[in-house]
């Protein structure tokens, strides 16, 4: 028997819900805090598909179901709730593909394998999924290597991308960083208020603190081996540079100047790889300026994905997508 609340939690799920979590932000003149979503409402809106390839992939549908799909690739030890600071301010005629890759969130977590190509595959397997042939990319750290992967390999269903934190590598060789080492001390079960969470959770801007706890919260879920398969798979699967130039769609690269991760080096890498990228930095936003600073972000990210190509109106470029 079907209780009064499934059906009623269907109901959210298919009809208003979608659309109020996009358009809170919208129907007011513009706040000087971000607008709130509820994340219990969020996390279930959460539906999974099974692939192809065996692998099951969690998403979270939101928007506009006939506009430009956007694809949103979250980072490492994240999910899919990365992008809900930012969605409010998200133009609500996208149609917004929320991702949780492999091994992270709701997603299989399999025994191997977490190479970029293994998760950029995975996200070109749900779009045939979902029946999305082309889309725009929008990924942070982890998941911005993710987009870069994805559009070099599969540029014709590739619309415009962006990439958030992101680096052109290589990852320095000399010795690894803190936090690595802190993450191969780790043990399970990994404690998700520990020193090593709250500093890997850590923001020089203010965050929100329930968001952050879910974060910590889900991180700590993941289990160990996939923690440590990411780090050493990423490391084994080929120099960024090797494939970079493959990478010809439209880009946009944001950071913040204060990213402990993805330091100058790390973006000057990126940015001689993309001369033609448009550039976005942040001052004073560390690694996560999409929680950090959620309408500066959007803002940029918006005009990027609406903007009409050279030598074609918007309208043009629309019919051609």
């Amino acid at each position: 028997m079907v209780s009064s609340r499934d059906t009623n939690l269907r109901r959210l799920r298919h009809s208003w819900l979608p659309v109020l979590l996009l358009l809170c932000a919208h129907g007011a003149p513009a706040a000087p805090t971000p607008a709130k979503i509820d994340l219990d409402a969020f996390d279930a809106l959460k539906k999974s598909v099974e692939l192809s390839n065996g692998e099951t992939l969690a998403y979270v549908s939101l928007g506009d179901a006939a506009g430009p799909p956007v694809v949103l690739i979250h980072g490492y030890t994240d999910s899919a709730r990365d992008w809900v600071p930012l969605i409010p301010y998200l133009s609500p005629r996208f149609h917004l593909i929320l991702v949780d890759i492999r091994g992270h969130g709701r997603s299989s977590k399999p025994e191997c394998c977490y190479t970029r190509l293994d998760f950029a595959y995975d996200i070109k397997l749900l779009l045939d999924a979902v029946h999305v042939t082309r889309a725009d990319l929008v990924g942070h750290s982890l998941g911005s290597i993710i987009a870069q992967t994805f559009a070099e390999y599969w540029p014709g269903r590739t619309g415009r991308v962006v990439l958030i934190s992101s680096t052109g590598g290589p990852w320095p060789e000399a010795s690894p960083p803190a936090y690595e080492t802190a993450i191969r001390n780790l043990k399970e079960p990994i404690d998700p208020d520990s020193p090593f969470m709250i500093e890997w959770w850590s923001s020089p801007t203010p965050v929100d603190p329930d968001f952050i706890r879910r974060e910590r919260r889900d991180a700590a879920a993941i289990p160990l081996r996939v923690w440590l398969a990411v780090l050493d798979q990423g490391r084994a699967s080929g120099n960024l540079q090797q494939t970079l130039p493959k990478l010809t769609a439209p880009t946009l690269l944001i950071w913040g100047d204060k990213d402990p991760i993805m330091k100058e080096e790390m973006r000057q890498s990126l940015r001689q790889a993309l001369p033609a990228a448009q550039v976005k930095i942040f001052p004073g936003l560390g690694h996560n300026p999409l929680w950090e600073d959620p309408r500066a972000c959007a803002t940029v990210i918006n005009a990027f994905l609406t903007a009409a190509p050279k030598g074609a109106t918007r309208s043009q470029e629309l019919t051609a997508r």
